[in-house]
């Protein structure tokens, strides 16, 4: 639950004393404000984002514009980090509301967020804003090193939404081996979820200036790309996933018998259905597919780190809630170094508002954001067949050492085999390291 409060204030006095201004389902929102009058802190703000939820769940529009009225009072994108989190929840519901009814709400502000493509630099500045991406890199390419040591040859199959971005220090650790930097080819897929971090180039470049960079560190480099003959347009998110799976299933790796196979899956699991591929309860979904299919490439290991939260109930409630308690987390942290009016911390809110929107107005296979926690995954991947791995002190000394960089609430906490980031103690990010169950012995 998220900490900060909402101290009380005129504008909240004024309208929380002139809730007699609606002449409708007057008590039902009263009931949702009692308690709250005089200020509203985090547990009232989600008592509101509930009861609109509930709202529009019944196709209540009239009641969730009258909740929504209240929160528009609240919300502000340059206020503390609960209204600035507040007005993404805000913008959310107003884009599912003008759904069942587009002219009767009408705010100021929509649910469309503006992407803005990033250069490469931007977007190195970004992900060290907060240790959000780099403790899943660190933790993964610490494991990474020591899973392919013996090996003269190491293959990559890269699924991540952010660039290749990791994979610069790993570039540089492998140039440091003390045998010598082995050859290194890294395969990414065709296309990515349509999600923020955005980038202004192509892969094909990014591709490039890794190779650069590989060159100025001497360590022999491939860079490819899953083939896509299909040419799909990006509106169509499942298709895409779907000609992915294609395409992995008919890969043919060829590894030499000095060469490592690796799979690493940053925040990507995630945005493969976790439903059943055609709605029969004996279908299996998507994300199993996948995981059925990266265990029969054999790898040496699959590196699976993403947020650790469970956000893939079809309850807009229960969504709604979770998302709330946990997205506080980014917020919260940028509040401790950035200023309010800092473009930086601006679009990085932006980007969690995008993630936001997603899993408020959306259903079915628009709703992207399809999160399960770590303990949820780690059961997935069990029963798929895969055994975890732990990370080995050196590790978790490399991980403390990246953490010590950044604001002093941030942690880090081992459960089981899992590495978990956390943030005022709270749970953020997960990382995990897994085999086959048939190739444990190696």
């Amino acid at each position: 639950m998220m900490k900060a409060e909402l101290r009380g204030n005129a504008t909240a006095s004024i309208y929380l004393q002139n809730l007699s201004l609606f002449n409708t389902q007057q008590s039902s929102l009263s009931g949702a404000l009692k308690g709250c009058l005089g200020s509203l802190d985090a547990a009232c703000i989600e008592k509101l984002l509930l009861h609109c939820a509930s709202a529009l769940e019944r196709s209540d529009v009239t009641l969730a514009q009258q909740v929504m009225w209240v929160l528009n009072n609240v919300a502000s994108s340059t206020g503390d980090p609960n209204q600035r989190l507040t007005s993404w929840f805000l913008k959310a519901l107003i884009s599912r509301a003008s759904r069942l009814c587009p002219t009767t709400v009408n705010f100021n502000g929509n649910g469309i967020v503006e992407r803005r493509l990033m250069s490469v630099t931007e977007l190195a500045v970004y992900v060290d804003l907060i240790p959000w991406h780099r403790f899943g890199f660190c933790a993964s390419n610490s494991a990474i090193y020591r899973a392919i040591q013996g090996y003269s040859r190491v293959h990559i199959l890269d699924f991540s939404i952010t660039h290749c971005m990791q994979w610069p220090t790993l570039i540089d650790a492998l140039a440091k081996r003390p045998e010598g930097p082995p050859s290194l080819k890294i395969t990414v897929p065709s296309c990515r979820p349509p999600v923020p971090p955005l980038l202004n180039v192509t892969i094909e470049e990014i591709g490039l200036r890794l190779g650069n960079f590989a060159k100025f560190r001497d360590v022999p480099f491939e860079f490819a790309v899953l083939d896509d003959s299909t040419n799909v347009s990006e509106s169509t998110n499942a298709f895409h996933f779907e000609s992915i799976l294609t395409q992995l299933s008919s890969l043919d790796l060829n590894l030499a018998d000095d060469e490592a196979l690796v799979i690493n899956c940053q925040n990507w699991v995630r945005y493969l259905c976790d439903e059943p591929n055609g709605g029969d309860s004996q279908d299996v979904s998507l994300r199993d597919v996948f995981l059925d299919i990266i265990k029969g490439l054999d790898p040496n290991i699959v590196i699976v780190a993403d947020e650790d939260v469970d956000l893939s109930e079809p309850s807009l409630a229960s969504r709604i809630t979770t998302c709330f308690n946990y997205l506080w987390i980014p917020f919260d942290a940028l509040e401790t170094f950035l200023p309010k009016d800092s473009c930086q911390r601006l679009e990085y809110e932006s980007d969690v508002g995008h993630k936001i929107e997603n899993i408020v107005s959306f259903e079915g296979f628009q709703r992207m954001e399809r999160l399960e926690s770590g303990n949820k995954l780690a059961q997935r991947m069990r029963n798929a067949g895969f055994l975890s791995l732990p990370f080995c002190e050196e590790t978790v000394t490399e991980v403390k050492s990246l953490l010590d960089e950044h604001a002093s609430g941030w942690g880090m906490k081992r459960e089981e085999d899992t590495l978990v980031l956390t943030w005022k103690g709270h749970n953020s990010v997960f990382a995990t390291a897994w085999v086959p169950s048939n190739g444990c012995e190696n």
